[in-house]
């Protein structure tokens, strides 16, 4: 099959072919028909991560049609339309009490582009091993060998290309207000960064019933689509008095969000709640936050994986809300050929596309 592999932190995604290992017992073969680009694919090109990782398949957002199963597997069939998400094990404590998304083996089966026993199953033209299970999937490519835990079936009539980026930026934002907020009707926030990950929180916000979404980010286009689905004020990131336009005359929201991982945007995400508020934050970052103890005083703040989401429970809601006109995603997305990889990713750096797609046609 064709893959896009990523060979050095600096280099180009290179379009290779490379040969698939069979399957295990517990696992499934995927014809991969698109897969969005999530920011956290390009924590890769990170100087430590891609010296001990490359060459890797990345890709966590897939989209496609089962195509083969292993004797163990009892959930999906051949044929079935699938969404791809992250791995879990199923077993641990976490995956029992229905919280997968904090599953004991997480960072083994999703962060090394392994199996969670350390093996891969794909080679390249010279024999040489290549990661394909970054978050359980690596979904540039072709094909995917994923497990059960980590697929979604759908309808067939739905259209995977567009719904692939639902299995982990849409499902973080929209699970992060669901899930982890529980935001009730009438109750505020405030979403730092308008990329795919806060508007889903934008929108979900809307469908919950917020009072008030106000959303803070440095570029003016995001600003109006952020109006556009939903946000009932908008702050310009680099304004003076970030702060004070984001409390308003409220003294405060309920909720803020940051998707950034900028620590001085956590700060003031952090000082523009209320007493009793929650500051949710997503945004993966190597910087270290340094704040007063003073500023929790009655404040809650937490990191989310995932939105703390069931793949399986919420992925179906948010292609219901869709269907229903009430998570219009589709505003965000833009689709590239698997062969336009480098392209997608400069136009998500730049802010030129909130949500590339890689389409395998």
């Amino acid at each position: 099959m064709r893959a896009a592999v990523l060979r050095s932190v600096d280099g180009p995604f290179e379009i290779e072919e490379v040969a698939v290992g069979e399957l295990r017992a517990d696992e499934v073969l995927v014809r991969v028909l698109a897969s969005g680009m999530c920011h956290t694919d390009l924590i890769l090109r990170s100087p430590a991560r891609a010296a001990e990782f490359t060459p890797i398949i990345a890709g966590h957002e897939g989209a496609g049609v089962v195509e083969e199963i292993g004797s163990a597997v009892t959930r999906v069939s051949p044929g079935d339309h699938v969404l791809l998400s992250f791995d879990s094990c199923g077993w641990c404590r976490a995956c029992l009490t229905g919280a997968p998304a904090y599953c004991e083996e997480f960072t083994a089966r999703n962060m090394y582009g392994v199996r969670a026993d350390g093996t891969a199953s794909i080679t390249d033209r010279h024999g040489a091993t290549v990661r394909n299970r970054w978050f359980g999937q690596s979904s540039f490519a072709e094909h995917a060998i994923a497990t059960e835990r980590n697929l979604v079936v759908v309808a067939p009539d739905l259209p995977l290309e567009l719904l692939s980026p639902l299995g982990c930026g849409l499902q973080t934002g929209a699970g992060s207000v669901f899930n982890e907020m529980k935001l009730a009707p009438g109750q505020s926030i405030a979403v730092f960064g308008a990329g795919a990950v806060g508007l889903a929180a934008v929108m979900a916000a809307k469908i919950a019933g917020a009072g008030e979404i106000v959303v803070v980010d440095l570029h003016p286009s995001r600003l109006k689509l952020a109006e556009e689905l939903g946000a009932t004020r908008v702050v310009p990131g680099d304004a003076d008095d970030v702060l004070a336009q984001v409390k308003g005359d409220s003294g405060g929201v309920d909720f803020s969000f940051d998707t950034t991982a900028v620590t001085s945007v956590i700060t003031t995400a952090i000082s523009v709640l209320r007493h009793g508020g929650k500051a949710v934050l997503v945004g993966a970052g190597s910087g270290r936050i340094d704040i007063s103890p003073v500023l929790l005083v009655g404040r809650t703040v937490t990191f989310v994986l995932e939105g703390g989401a069931v793949p399986q429970v919420l992925l179906p809601q948010l292609v219901h809300y869709w269907r229903e006109g009430l998570f219009p995603f589709d505003k965000l997305v833009r689709t590239y050929p698997l062969s336009e990889i480098n392209r997608a990713e400069a136009d998500s750096l730049s802010g030129a596309t909130i949500k590339p797609v890689l389409v395998m046609g």
